[in-house]
């Protein structure tokens, strides 16, 4: 098991223990991780952190812990990966917490998380083609630093990284990010200053996690735009246009159904995970949650297997 415990005084409990104990259950903080898709009105992006992105190949990830005397605290996943369709190695960093500043996109809606770019945009296009890693690269600058890159395959296999080698003597960019997070770890990682944007700045870092059992968790927004078709509409829709039924197949009813069970499989995806993924329901969050109460990082003593290194997650940037 990996972790550190920051700072020294953590295994103390704090002086008002007994007050803060009276303000900050583990109740709420769980409940806070639980229901981070916020109120469904889809004026928000919020997410729980996930580790199987379709879009991002996994290269690392970390668990930051912060609380305060005063009832404060805060949780900073960190997910390093490899983004195809954006071109760029990315650390996003999600956000909870009873004390976070508000992160807004682009479209001014507010969101649980935000993306840093460590290494740099020309030599990172320098060294990359298509996915792969060009044969001439030689470095990597990574927030500032030149860091070498390795094209011997032998380096990989020690690292414990398997090459794809979809063709002979391939390297993807994933694969270059998870032997240099290996070398290289502190580069890739949000500093201190990247982590406290968001949080008050007397807010302790308690607990550090780079391995833990992780689940994914993810609840789809059910809530119907004021637009959103009516059975009448639909069937007027399938008299109007002949090919309808040639392109599904489908009478009247049917067409209109589709739609019905949409919302249906939905509804039955977000009480599944709510039963069994929810971070609530399983210890990994449970023990956080009780650390960040009491202040006393002993508190975190995972029972179940670490999962969260990227071999576990295969399905990362699949699409």
């Amino acid at each position: 098991m990996m972790y550190s415990i920051l700072p020294e005084k953590c295994h103390t409990l704090p002086v008002n223990f007994l007050y803060l104990s009276n303000v900050l259950t583990t109740a709420e903080i769980l409940s806070t991780l639980d229901n981070c898709y916020g109120d469904g009105s889809g004026y928000n992006y919020f997410n729980f952190a996930t580790l199987s992105h379709p879009y991002t190949f996994l290269i690392d990830s970390r668990i930051n812990v912060f609380r305060d005397n005063q009832g404060q605290w805060a949780i900073a996943v960190e997910v390093l990966g490899f983004t195809p369709n954006g071109n760029a190695i990315t650390l996003e960093i999600f956000y909870f917490g009873n004390c976070l500043k508000e992160i807004k996109v682009e479209d001014n809606r507010l969101t649980n998380s935000y993306t840093i770019y460590p290494v740099d945009d020309d030599s990172f296009e320098d060294t990359i083609e298509g996915e792969c890693l060009k044969p001439d690269a030689k470095f990597w600058i990574v927030k500032g630093n030149e860091v070498p890159i390795s094209h011997n395959k032998q380096d990989y296999i020690e690292a414990g990284v398997e090459l794809k080698e979809y063709e002979p003597g391939e390297i993807s960019a994933e694969e270059v990010g998870r032997l240099l997070i290996i070398q290289y770890g502190s580069l890739f990682r949000a500093t201190d200053e990247e982590l406290y944007k968001f949080l008050p700045s007397g807010i302790d870092k308690i607990l550090v996690l780079d391995e833990w059992y992780h689940k994914e968790y993810y609840q789809n927004n059910i809530e119907l735009p004021a637009d959103f078709p009516t059975p009448e509409y639909l069937a007027q829709a399938y008299k109007a246009d002949p090919e309808i039924a040639e392109k599904t197949n489908l009478d009247v009813t049917g067409f209109a159904n589709l739609f019905v069970e949409q919302i249906e499989n939905t509804e039955a995806h977000n009480i599944f995970l709510w039963n069994n993924n929810r971070p609530g329901s399983y210890e990994t969050w449970q023990q956080i949650a009780e650390v960040i109460v009491s202040g006393d990082a002993s508190f975190y003593k995972a029972t179940l297997p670490s999962n969260s290194h990227w071999k576990n997650w295969p399905d990362s940037g699949s699409f």
